[in-house]
């Protein structure tokens, strides 16, 4: 387990839940509202690399391209890019939608009816796309100085640490052992700043913290003030 990535969870206070625990209490996909809400807390310390069926996945993303473009490019800024993310980091997002640890309005209703089938193929099928091209990048704006160096002063860290130095994400490296926990953090780079500072927002405020990654995120989102939301979105999507 990477030994960062463990000093966080443990002073957030994230106990470390066996995966076989967790497949017990699942939340089934016919679990009213009440009963999602009680879902169980989604440990993603041991999860590993997932495989879909890209093309299989492609014939089941009707719905979701009239949100997220058929090309995995959002078509408004309030929705994330789905094109070139981790299959794994899409696995478990549409799987914590299905079972309850994340609530929307529009992808919890879409989630719920899939099979894990379902979410293998589909994040396997976003993860094949494309993702939207680089733009220039601007590395002396506070937003490039957060993301790289973070702010010691005011104990804020750099998001680099888990989101790589280019914001495309951690690259899993077979030859390195632990790797899993890192397949599920997501590729930054492109998204657009409606959406970058909603999500901040959201983990700054306690969204609840149904996994561990975004226990983690809730703990480093709350040093960061509104400025530095703003400008960490700004400057990640003008990549």
């Amino acid at each position: 387990m990477n030994r960062l990535l463990l000093a966080l969870l443990s002073l957030l206070g994230v106990a470390c839940v066996p995966l076989s625990v967790q497949a017990q209490v699942d939340t089934p996909p016919s679990a009213t509202p009440a009963a999602a809400s009680s879902a169980a807390f989604l440990d993603l310390r041991a999860q590993a690399p997932i495989q879909g069926d890209a093309a299989a996945g492609s014939a089941k993303d009707g719905v979701c391209s009239a949100c997220h473009g058929p090309q995995g490019i959002a078509i408004a800024p309030n929705f994330p890019n789905l094109a070139g993310q981790s299959a794994t980091y899409l696995y478990v997002q549409l799987k914590a939608f299905h079972q309850g640890q994340r609530s929307d309005p529009i992808m919890s209703g879409q989630a719920a009816p899939l099979t894990d089938t379902d979410m293998r193929d589909i994040a396997t099928h976003y993860a094949s796309l494309a993702p939207k091209p680089s733009g220039p990048t601007d590395a002396s704006s506070r937003g490039a100085q957060l993301f790289l160096t973070g702010d010691p002063e005011r104990g804020i860290p750099p998001c680099q640490g888990c989101h790589g130095s280019d914001a495309l994400g951690p690259r899993v490296q077979p030859a390195r052992s632990p790797h899993p926990p890192w397949s599920t953090i997501p590729r930054l780079r492109g998204q657009s700043a409606i959406y970058l500072t909603k999500r901040l927002t959201d983990f700054r405020n306690g969204v609840r913290p149904g996994s561990s990654n975004t226990r983690i995120m809730e703990g480093v989102a709350r040093s960061l003030d509104d400025e530095d939301v703003q400008a960490l979105a700004a400057y990640l999507s003008s990549l």
